[in-house]
């Protein structure tokens, strides 16, 4: 018994001093991964990025129900490097998307490729702070798409294509971002630029530029302008965080009004992506993306055209991979 008891105690003391003994080499290992930290290059580069393909087959044999054989595939790049050093501050911003989804039905029925998304969303801002967290800032801005765009089923004449329509933002204002992962922005001075390099959609007025004008008889006398320019003010409201474990919310709210024509119809850009993490190589993504321009005209299953809210959803389900540093 007296044994037993000593060698108990001689256990325990050998628990409580290997317990104290690498509670101690744990700090010590702390202070020095701290010592070795500050004795690196400091970092003023953080950059996300987010790669993605899914793709879909679907095949009907006599089936009943109906439908059409078809695949698809999606693939876009989301992508955000900033750089930040003293009072000095610079980000940029790629989005591109681009996929489509092919029928392959027989006879009787319309084959080919159509597309269900089409993107390319370039933005830079640069920022001085002058007070903290309050940002002298000045935004660039492009968008288009890569390929036509067609009103299905007519296929043979696109109603968009590459920088048709294209557009390019400028302006200069001021950023209030207390957290890395919100800022809002306001410019009192901005610029609007629109361009449809298609003559063709230019001629006809297409998104709010200046149609061509022709006679009595409809002979063309001048063609459409395949340019405008727009100044007004900007608002732009930004959001990306991880709100729950393994899903991550981004978010970009965009204002635009014209100071000289109907500075009441506010141009608006909304945009939410939602992406739920399965693992590193597989994700769930949800994408909302609601546009309202009052100078698109847009015509609907009635025949009517005029300025219409428009709205995109997308989800996808593929492999993806996301590429992150912290910066020091």
């Amino acid at each position: 018994m007296k044994i037993t008891l000593l060698f108990v105690t001689m256990f325990t003391g050998f628990l409580v001093f290997s317990q104290t003994d690498s509670e101690k080499l744990r700090d010590d290992l702390k202070k020095l991964d701290a010592v070795h930290d500050s004795l690196l290059p400091k970092k003023y580069w953080k950059y996300t990025s987010l790669f993605g393909l899914s793709a879909s087959q679907t095949a009907f044999v006599n089936w009943a129900a109906g439908g059409r054989n078809n695949i698809a595939v999606l693939g876009f790049i989301d992508f955000t490097a900033t750089y930040e050093k003293r009072h000095f501050k610079w980000t940029n911003d790629v989005k591109l998307a681009l996929g489509g989804m092919y029928y392959s039905d027989s006879v009787g029925k319309k084959q080919g490729l159509q597309k269900t998304d089409d993107r390319i969303d370039l933005a830079s801002s640069v920022g001085y702070e002058f007070k903290k967290s309050w940002f002298l800032t000045a935004i660039g801005g492009f968008r288009t798409q890569f390929l036509n765009g067609y009103n299905f089923p007519n296929d043979s004449v696109p109603i968009s294509t590459f920088m048709a329509p294209g557009y390019v933002n400028f302006s200069l204002g001021i950023e209030y971002a207390p957290v890395d992962y919100f800022s809002v922005y306001l410019s009192p001075i901005a610029s609007k630029m629109t361009f449809v390099r298609d003559q063709r959609l230019a001629d006809a007025g297409a998104f709010g530029i200046q149609a061509a004008k022709f006679d009595g008889s409809g002979n063309l006398i001048k063609h459409g302008l395949r340019f405008r320019n727009e100044i007004g003010a900007y608002f732009r409201i930004r959001f990306q965080k991880e709100i729950f474990k393994n899903i991550e919310m981004k978010t970009r709210l965009e204002l635009f009004s014209n100071y000289a024509h109907n500075p009441q119809n506010v141009d608006v850009n909304f945009e939410n992506i939602f992406t739920f993490k399965v693992n590193k190589w597989f994700q769930a993504s949800l994408q909302w993306n609601l546009i309202y321009d009052d100078d698109i005209k847009i015509l609907d299953s009635k025949g009517r055209t005029g300025p219409r809210t428009q709205f995109k959803s997308v989800l996808g389900l593929g492999i993806s991979y996301t590429l992150t540093n912290a910066k020091k």
